[in-house]
Formats: C-alpha cells, sequence, structure tokens
C-alpha cells in the first residue's frame, strides 16, 4: 500500500482533501485559484504531479453535479455562467480545462477566472 500525500497543514490525504473540497458545491462554486494553490501548497506538488491533482479534483466537482463557470459580475444578472466550450462530458471538460491551464503556464489561477458550480446555480446561455 502506497501512502498517498498528506495536507501540510491540515494532516488529510489528497483523497480526503479532494472530497471535501468537493464538499463546498452546495455552498458556493469553487475556483481554480482554490484548487491550484492548494496543490501547489498544501501538498507541494508540480509539473505532472500537480496536473494530475487538478485533474482529480475536477473530475470530482464533475461528478457531483458541477460544470465549468465564469462569475456574472457584481452586476450580472446571473450569478455563475455556464461555459460550454469545454465540452459536455466529464473526460473532455477535465483535459479541455487542464490543457487551457497548462498552456497559460500552469499560474495559481486569479478569482475572476473559471469556477465550478452546481449546475442548478448555473445559467446556461443558449446557443445562437
Amino acid at each position: 500500500m502506497t501512502a498517498e500525500p498528506r495536507h501540510r497543514h491540515f494532516d488529510r490525504s489528497m483523497s480526503e482533501w479532494i472530497k471535501m473540497v468537493a464538499n463546498e458545491l452546495p455552498d458556493d462554486a469553487v475556483g481554480l485559484w482554490q484548487i491550484v494553490p492548494d496543490g501547489r501548497r498544501g501538498f507541494e506538488l508540480e509539473g505532472d504531479a500537480l496536473a494530475d491533482y487538478v485533474r482529480r479534483c475536477i473530475a470530482e466537482l464533475l461528478s457531483r453535479g458541477a460544470v465549468p463557470v465564469v462569475g456574472g459580475g457584481l452586476e450580472g444578472e446571473h450569478d455563475w455562467i455556464a461555459q460550454s466550450q469545454y465540452g459536455s462530458k466529464p473526460g473532455e471538460i477535465i483535459e479541455n480545462v487542464v490543457r487551457e491551464w497548462l498552456a497559460n503556464g500552469a499560474k495559481d489561477e486569479d478569482p475572476g477566472g473559471l469556477w465550478f458550480a452546481l449546475r442548478e446555480h448555473a445559467w446556461f446561455p443558449s446557443a445562437s
């Protein structure tokens, strides 16, 4: 049995932590700006290990009914706006989000970037 990495500050296994991150969904969306730094600082991950952690977090969020979203803005009509350009199937969404993040330098994200919210909290613009 191999030991999973444990969060440096909260002593939780990576699998436990990923589930805890997704447990936030009923209360609020979860942003890449939270996921990436947590993998980097909380689990001391970089490179492929960090990308794998990001994939696992997104997979868990999607399995709980989340969809990729961006904020509707302070004066926006909608809190969360679904981002269909990432695809419709979980594997497709995961790879497209991670590919974009890596292409942008695998940096810690900004709170104004991509988030994941429960489908019922997201507005889906109709395709034109």
